[in-house]
């Protein structure tokens, strides 16, 4: 009778977590579909809080064990199976994207509302189940372990996410959704191309065995080399990283706050994370060191170029969204900093952290700044007509919440302290310092002088206090602006909590740190 009350560790939940994770985003999109008009909301609404203790259940599985989950879907391993992984990294961004797609979907609700008396409306439906698709292809992403089921992963994400560019329907915004459909779909076939040739020269695509067979063979496959720079230039594009990033600025002109905010925070963040995965966990060492300065290089070029444009924008909207180009930047200078031969190994990265653990920070940081960026960009261009730079002035006189809630998410992007963004760029800084790469901290803080001189061109106008006041042409709901300031607040507590708090992120990744948790 005592084992009936036992409690069961959380290590044992992991698989039917992991199948949760997957099935609940998919379950709801199907129902929303089906019972469509006012109850697609209600779906979405009620879906995401539920999604959201999977992902916390997930996490504190992960920690729990001090491993990664693992699950053979039906029993089946691979090669003849598929099977689901969920290690510190793939936990980090469950429970990230569960926590903005719920805040997402709290603010879109006064945007994408059924007028009272009608049945159904084209767009509310729409959206609600693209962000329903959105969820699912990202937590396919986060969750795959084989390459062929990451494509389709990726394939779902594409075509949930394209739409949302053009739910209004204008001739603008659709010709931006083409041109990232026509960028998504070359990513596509760079990246099944890839694929092939990697199955067709170790015959498996699943990334615990390709990685293996990799590391046995020696010289590597000339079919690997170019696997591996077909599917990475394939995830650029979809990536948007310089100077592959001209569908990332039009998409975000034309759609919705919300979209965006999907679009920043997390869309991209997928094709990033797959990088992440085909570099330190498919890869040879030796490869991933040259591959590593190239796409650092381009990362560089995309902090700097993304900064200047910023500075030149004279709408709100396209500044956040250049601001996107350059904070992605920064993440890939993660890959020399953690490949460096020069790193050491030896330390305990759980009590000191490291580029790796930096990284990661700065997605986790970017997702909640960007997302409430976007978002109070919204309600600043709902509540004056327009967004344009130049119209802002004493604009902190009537939207005293939204202006500072972009302040706070501006000052994480900056890397002021103690927001998340400054914990992850003085971890990135010292790891470049410390691995003698002091070139990438020159280009780091000429990012950080950029951010400031954009987002200086916004506040300053916003917090003046000459003028007349702004007239509103319609008023700001309170929850919308509380909903903006949470997630900004959340970019910025990231900052004030201890570094040692932070080992999920190591868990799982011996391949890319040189350490393990026991």
């Amino acid at each position: 009778m005592d084992s009936l009350f036992t409690l069961t560790p959380p290590a044992a939940w992991g698989a039917p977590l992991l199948v949760t994770a997957l099935m609940l985003p998919v379950a709801a999109l199907m129902l929303a579909f089906v019972l469509g008009g006012r109850h697609a909301e209600r779906v979405v609404l009620a879906t995401l809080p539920i999604g959201l203790g999977v992902a916390v259940a997930i996490a504190a599985a992960v920690l729990h064990q001090g491993a990664t989950l693992h699950y053979d879907l039906g029993g089946w391993a691979p090669p003849l199976g598929v099977s689901l992984h969920a290690d510190g990294l793939s936990a980090t961004l469950l429970l990230t994207t569960a926590v903005v797609l719920c805040a997402v979907g709290l603010y879109a609700r006064a945007d994408f509302r059924v007028p009272s008396g009608a049945r159904e409306a084209r767009a509310p439906l729409a959206f609600w189940t693209l962000l329903l698709a959105v969820w699912a292809g990202l937590n396919a992403v986060f969750l795959g372990q084989d390459l062929f089921n990451l494509y389709v992963a990726l394939e779902l994400l594409t075509f949930a996410a394209v739409p949302l560019v053009c739910l209004r329907g204008s001739p603008q915004t659709i010709a931006a959704a083409l041109r990232y459909l026509l960028f998504a779909l070359l990513g596509s076939v760079l990246y099944l191309l890839g694929g092939a040739l990697f199955y067709g020269a170790y015959g498996t695509l699943d990334i615990a065995l390709l990685s293996a067979r990799l590391a046995s063979g020696d010289p590597i496959a000339p079919a690997a080399l170019a696997a591996a720079a077909l599917m990475t230039a394939g995830l650029l594009a979809k990536t948007a990283l310089f100077p592959l990033h001209l569908w990332l600025p039009p998409a975000h002109a034309g759609a919705p706050a919300a979209g965006s905010a999907v679009l920043s925070a997390l869309v991209v963040k997928a094709s990033f994370f797959l990088i992440l995965r085909l570099w330190f966990d498919v890869m040879p060492d030796p490869l991933t060191h040259l591959a590593a300065q190239v796409l650092a290089t381009l990362g560089a070029a995309a902090i700097l170029f993304g900064g200047i444009l910023a500075l030149r924008q004279a709408r709100l909207k396209m500044l956040i969204a250049y601001s996107t180009l350059a904070q992605i930047g920064y993440l890939f200078l993660v890959f020399p900093l953690v490949a460096s031969p020069a790193a050491a190994p030896a330390l305990d990265l759980v009590q000191a952290p490291g580029a790796w653990t930096g990284g990661v920070l700065q997605l986790v940081s970017h997702a909640f700044a960007k997302a409430a960026m976007f978002m109070a960009a919204g309600l600043i261009a709902g509540a004056l007509g327009h967004d344009q730079v130049r119209g802002l002035g004493g604009l902190g006189r009537v939207l005293p919440m939204t202006v500072f809630a972009f302040a706070l998410a501006g000052l994480s992007l900056m890397g002021l302290p103690p927001s998340g963004g400054f914990a992850a760029k003085w971890l990135l800084l010292s790891a470049a310092i410390e691995t003698g790469q002091w070139w990438w901290t020159l280009v780091m803080l000429a990012g950080g002088l950029l951010t400031g001189g954009y987002l200086f061109r916004v506040l300053a106008p916003a917090l003046s206090t000459r003028g007349p006041p702004l007239t509103l042409v319609k008023p700001v709901e309170r929850s919308r602006e509380l909903v903006v300031l949470g997630l900004a607040l959340c970019s910025v507590v990231l900052g004030l909590v201890p570094l040692s708090s932070f080992g999920l992120v190591q868990i799982g990744r011996l391949g890319a740190t040189g350490i393990g948790l026991p």
